[in-house]
């Protein structure tokens, strides 16, 4: 089988990280190049995993040497680059939030569709175990009806681990359009979405920046989300969890709480209402701590579908939905109303 020839388009944190080492492991690929505006930088990584280095992606775009790309850039460059290379003839990986409007998710989502290329995109929740097995779960009934969830999602901040620290693009509104909301905030709703079968259909949020004084995005959100059969519950994401990450969902139903990511052996735990608990020892979730899982499946599901011709498993479409609950998050916050989302 011929292997797919890869570039990836940005080398800060998210490249160096997953996709970088995910793709060098991945059998069916060949890490064929890298770019980033940073020279210093992109000849670092190039010698590194012995690639070809670009400093301007629509020269490796137009090199001939990759087959796919991944786009690790800041966000307000994840629409352009995305759609320069479906218009290329490349099949395109696109970190989240996939992009700053509803409008450019549209246009990335029209060029894959155009040029009968591949668009996914990098939620890796969805591959979690115990989220998978939460939805498998609450799917087959036997939870019951669910009525409630809480979810979160906060860290210290990207300057702990950015490669660029302070001075991240992270904290910039003009080329990260949104801060904890669209760095965390965006995973919590795929999540939600995926593990509950539901879309979310209101929202009302409070937005904040109150704990870093150098950023000029949001570092503090709650939301309250409402899905389509009435399931109500908040969200919170934080780039002020000093102490330790919380990545955890507790998702309340008739007949049980199913609490993923909350305990730090069992990745679920199911509290039946007859009082039998079940504990499932799953594997830790990805994260950039030390112990993590290191495979976020991302890159294998975006090489087989590619491979095997098949609807990638995060498509463009489904990263639109996520994206606008983060929107809606924004102009609620902004209005101070009750956003309708669909």
């Amino acid at each position: 089988m011929k292997k797919i020839r890869v570039g990836v388009i940005g080398c800060g944190s998210i490249a160096q990280y997953r996709h970088l080492p995910e793709y060098q492991v991945n059998p069916n690929v060949e890490l064929t190049a890298v770019c980033d505006i940073n020279q210093e930088r992109v000849i670092e990584t190039a010698e590194k995993y012995a690639v070809l280095s670009f400093t301007d992606y629509n020269e490796l775009l137009k090199s001939g040497e990759v087959d796919a790309v991944s786009v690790c850039t800041p966000n307000y460059l994840h629409a352009p680059i995305t759609i320069a290379a479906l218009e290329a003839g490349l099949h395109v990986l696109c970190e989240k939030p996939m992009a700053t409007s509803k409008e450019e998710a549209e246009a990335m989502i029209a060029a894959a569709e155009k040029n009968g290329k591949k668009l996914m995109i990098g939620h890796n929740q969805r591959f979690v175990p115990s989220h998978q097995k939460a939805r498998q779960l609450i799917a087959n009934g036997e939870a019951g009806r669910i009525y409630s969830f809480r979810t979160a999602f906060g860290h210290g901040g990207p300057e702990g681990w950015s490669v660029d620290g302070k001075e991240s693009w992270f904290f910039e509104k003009e080329k990260a359009f949104v801060g904890a909301m669209g760095d965390l905030g965006v995973h919590k709703t795929d999540l939600l979405r995926y593990v509950l079968g539901e879309e979310i259909v209101e929202i009302g949020a409070f937005v904040e920046t109150n704990a870093k004084d150098f950023a000029d995005v949001d570092d503090n959100a709650v939301c309250v989300l409402k899905t389509e059969s009435g399931i109500i519950g908040t969200l919170a994401a934080s780039w002020a969890y000093t102490g330790k990450e919380d990545n955890s969902t507790i998702i309340y139903g008739e007949k049980a709480i199913l609490r993923l990511e909350d305990d730090p052996i069992n990745s679920l735990v199911v509290q039946y209402s007859n009082g039998e608990v079940v504990k499932y020892e799953l594997g830790k979730i990805q994260s950039n701590e030390a112990g993590g899982q290191n495979n976020t499946h991302v890159i294998e599901h975006f090489v087989n579908a590619i491979l095997l011709d098949e609807e990638p498993a995060v498509p463009g479409e489904e990263g639109m939905k996520s994206l606008e609950v983060i929107l809606g998050a924004l102009k609620s916050n902004e209005t101070k109303q009750i956003v309708k989302v669909r």
